[in-house]
């Protein structure tokens, strides 16, 4: 969500009920004023997925501060303002009207869950106002639910940096059969959409490979005893169990798996791929593995200087998963209101429904080398970073042990 409050001053830009005056001596801005933009991110920020969500939130902080402190847009400063959604949809869809509610918003980064984007985006697309998720994955949020036959891109103002299931599910099929040369597997997913449909996907393309899938199976969230399905696994002969979901249920699962002396590896989405799922699972994890959206980013030179900001700072929750992909969400939306400034004379136009409307254009535009890599969108509005990165359990720490492209 983006707050704006503009400067009334000689020269300066006048936006009808868009906020406060920011007098400061004529430092800040165009003509001895500023405007400040408030830019919203949506996450579970408490309960379930906050450790994920935690590290959107405050890799999203991270581009508004570098964004004032390098001066990235004249005139401009911009302040985050964070949302919690406690990975429910009712609430990111509260959350979404609070945002697009205000006559001076312009913008959003998230929400984490597939599930929550799916009551949030038509709110967004009525009001015009971009949304940029560093985390969803699921294809019909942007190829509409005919995706894999007739793709079709239901809302123009929803965008993601991260890529899709369709890749990530095909990536770790091919990992699964190819790489560890797993035969065997049994599926199970949660019943959300990010985990039901990445499950799906694995499903199909690792018997497209040459796979057995055994068995599938279904959890709840919030579930903690799973003894009969531990049974069901057990019997079922598999040699790697697939999970579609986060890594709440799934640190859980593998524990009493493996407790229960089923020594086979847990496989499972970039909604597993945080440091809680080891924590919690303990010893249990070692040796389970998560494919994860792009490369590593301790591997980019361009997020050194992020990672050490995010740990300088002391911020909560875990930046590896989305933070770098929240990081550059934020900068497609500042960048795209420097684009429109520029493109006005310099100034930015007055009616903030025209403000909202071209911000919008011009993040479909993007193209910059973000710190997680190329950040451009194709005609869907999905991210052309398609890289990937499995990663596994060793000694208490994930470790990439493939990167890669899916086709």
């Amino acid at each position: 969500m983006v707050i704006l409050t503009s400067v009334l001053a000689t020269g300066a830009l006048t936006l009808t009920a868009c906020g406060s005056r920011d007098d400061n001596g004529g430092k800040s801005g165009d003509s001895g004023s500023s405007t400040t933009f408030t830019i919203g991110v949506d996450a579970p920020l408490s309960g379930e997925n906050s450790t994920t969500g935690l590290g959107i939130q405050y890799g999203a902080q991270i581009a508004v501060d570098d964004a004032n402190k390098n001066n990235w847009v004249p005139g401009v400063k911009f302040k985050l303002k964070a949302y919690d959604d406690k990975a429910q949809p009712a609430t990111g869809q509260q959350n979404a009207t609070a945002i697009t509610g205000g006559t001076d918003t312009i913008g959003a980064v998230g929400p984490l869950n597939s599930g929550v984007a799916q009551s949030m985006q038509q709110v967004f697309a009525s009001a015009n106002m971009v949304e940029i998720s560093p985390s969803n994955t699921n294809p019909e949020l942007t190829q509409g639910k005919n995706w894999q036959t007739d793709k079709k891109r239901p809302y123009k103002t929803y965008f993601r940096t991260a890529t899709t299931d369709e890749l990530q599910g095909s990536f770790a099929a091919d990992y699964a059969y190819n790489g560890l040369k797993k035969k065997k597997a049994f599926v199970v997913d949660d019943k959300q959409t990010y985990g039901a449909g990445l499950a799906k996907i694995f499903g199909e393309k690792f018997k497209a490979a040459g796979g057995k899938v055994v068995q599938t199976d279904h959890v709840n969230t919030g579930d903690k005893d799973f003894g009969s399905l531990v049974t069901k696994i057990k019997n079922s002969g598999a040699d790697l169990l697939y999970y579609g979901g986060q890594y709440d249920e799934s640190a859980l699962l593998t524990k009493q798996l493996k407790g229960a002396g089923v020594n086979i590896p847990l496989f499972g989405g970039d909604g597993m791929f945080a440091s809680t799922y080891i924590e919690v699972g303990g010893k249990a994890a070692e040796g389970d593995l998560a494919t994860a959206i792009g490369v590593p980013a301790d591997t980019l030179p361009a997020a050194k200087q992020f990672i050490s900001t995010y740990k300088a700072k002391g911020y909560k929750g875990d930046y590896g998963a989305y933070g770098a992909y929240a990081y550059d969400a934020a900068t497609a939306i500042i960048k795209a209101v420097k684009a429109v400034k520029d493109a006005n004379g310099g100034k930015l136009p007055s009616d903030i429904k025209d403000v909202r409307s071209k911000v919008v254009d011009e993040v479909q535009k993007s193209d910059f080398e973000g710190i997680s890599g190329k950040v451009s969108f194709d005609e869907y509005g999905d991210t052309t970073n398609k890289q990937l990165t499995v990663y596994q359990v060793e000694s208490g720490k994930w470790k990439a042990v493939k990167t890669g492209t899916a086709s």
